[in-house]
């Protein structure tokens, strides 16, 4: 296989998604848990209160990972846990989780990457305005200050926001993620807007108050177009489709990627925006564009698409067949194909090394009559991904890293605790914790690719 002896093998978790403990030690509240605490919003009336418990059975999930043989661990921190208000005042206890958590984690042999925030800003901020409102870049500046001096020490790789089109996408124009909004098309650029210079601020609050080298990203995501055949219009066709900007959904790629590396948001985007576009100056662009070290993105599924009369991508009307393989969500389509193409291009594109900071399969996972999880598809989806991992790199693709997520059953956002991604079970009653066959064979797959 092609992968390098020091490629990293990880999995990955969110704070929101497994700590719980959501108003003890002095966290404020955030978005989140007023979401999910709001009657209609998530599925059966769940929430994010108790989670997986993690905040308070971290050394057992800290085990679990050592004993999966990962080399890293993807968390994100609770922002209002850190600064109960967003802004201010600093809750010492909530560093203190974060300290404890880390040190077991390298004494564990685990490096932690880090991500400042995974959605759950604190409702503080919403309340001001969250990311409609241009001071919150300063506001998650100061935020990475506080992590950066009391974490930087031990931690050397970061991601500052998670998903920016999810962020912006569903949880300010489509209203189905916190905070619930539905804002237009230029409420959301300029929330967009806001949120990559909130980028550009934490990148600089890393840099100047981290000790030691730092490996900075922002972990992307988007919808991938596969190509329908492996002839070249239809391959064009596709990459072409990948960093369009011509929907105004937030899911454009090269609209939030190609601010950051390049300095300039695209010109398509540009033209076909225009006349709801947010006041855009050259201070901006100077700051969001603050070098970062390598692309992180989360990359799950993908659409077949094919050329069209004139050459434009154009929709396979059948996609993937009738009865396709997928996930327990509709939009997980199993298609391998998606992650090979995400590098190859990518990393053509932006002339950065990549790490796949999630990727992963949601199933309905229960503990068999042997007390045993079997998983067969998650196992399958793992081979498929991975050998398209492999290729990408064998075709030229500087691919360095693979977190799978998740490491736990968790709260899946609106979905709340219906589908299953972990390698771990979890009953969420009793919060025991029961490793999947996926869990091992991973292990192994792990412990095979470090003897080569």
């Amino acid at each position: 296989m092609n992968f390098s002896h020091n490629f990293t093998w990880g999995a990955a978790a969110a704070a929101y998604q497994i700590e719980g403990a959501w108003n003890e030690d002095g966290r404020g509240p955030s978005v989140w848990d007023v979401f999910s605490q709001t009657p209609g919003r998530i599925f059966e009336g769940h929430n994010g209160n108790v989670a997986c418990d993690h905040y308070h059975r971290w050394r057992e999930d800290v085990a679990l990972l050592k004993a999966l043989g990962v080399d890293a661990y993807r968390l994100s921190l609770s922002w209002s846990r850190i600064m109960p208000a967003g802004t201010g005042a600093v809750n010492e206890a909530g560093l203190r989780f974060y300290d404890e958590l880390i040190d077991g984690l390298l004494a564990a042999g685990i490096t932690p990457w880090v991500t400042l925030f995974h959605w759950d800003l604190p409702q503080a901020l919403q309340e001001r305005g969250g990311f409609t409102h241009r001071d919150i870049a300063d506001w998650f500046g100061d935020y990475a200050t506080v992590v950066a001096k009391r974490l930087g020490d031990r931690v050397n790789h970061w991601m500052t926001i998670n998903e920016p089109p999810v962020v912006i996408g569903l949880g300010y124009q489509e209203g189905v993620f916190a905070p619930g909004l539905k804002l237009d098309h230029a409420g959301c650029l300029a929330a967009a807007h806001n949120l990559l210079r909130a980028h550009g601020r934490g990148v600089q609050a890393l840099r100047a108050h981290a000790p030691g080298p730092q490996q900075i990203s922002i972990a992307h995501t988007s919808r991938e177009p596969v190509p329908a055949t492996d002839a070249a219009a239809d391959i064009e066709a596709a990459r072409q489709r990948y960093f369009a900007c011509q929907e105004e959904r937030m899911w454009n790629l090269a609209w939030w990627a190609d601010p950051i590396v390049f300095g300039r948001y695209p010109e398509e985007g540009l033209r076909n925006f225009a006349a709801v576009l947010p006041p855009i100056t050259d201070e901006d662009m100077a700051l969001i564009s603050q070098p970062i070290d390598y692309l992180a993105y989360n990359c799950y599924s993908g659409s077949k698409v094919r050329a069209g009369p004139d050459g434009t991508a154009e929709e396979v009307p059948e996609g993937w067949g009738i009865g396709n393989p997928r996930g327990t969500l509709p939009w997980l389509s199993i298609a391998p194909e998606a992650i090979y193409w995400a590098a190859r291009w990518q990393t053509e594109r932006y002339q950065l090394p990549i790490v796949f900071s999630e990727n992963g399969l949601c199933n309905t996972d229960f503990v068999h009559l042997d007390g045993k999880v079997h998983d067969p598809q998650r196992i399958d989806f793992l081979t498929r991904y991975l050998g398209a991992v492999d290729r990408a790199i064998g075709d030229g693709a500087d691919v360095r890293g693979y977190f799978y997520w998740s490491i736990l059953d968790n709260f899946e956002w609106a979905e709340g605790y219906k589908d299953r991604f972990g390698l771990v079970h979890v009953d969420y009653p009793t919060q025991v914790r029961t490793p999947k066959d996926s869990y091992f064979w991973y292990r192994d797959f792990i412990a095979a690719r470090k003897a080569e």
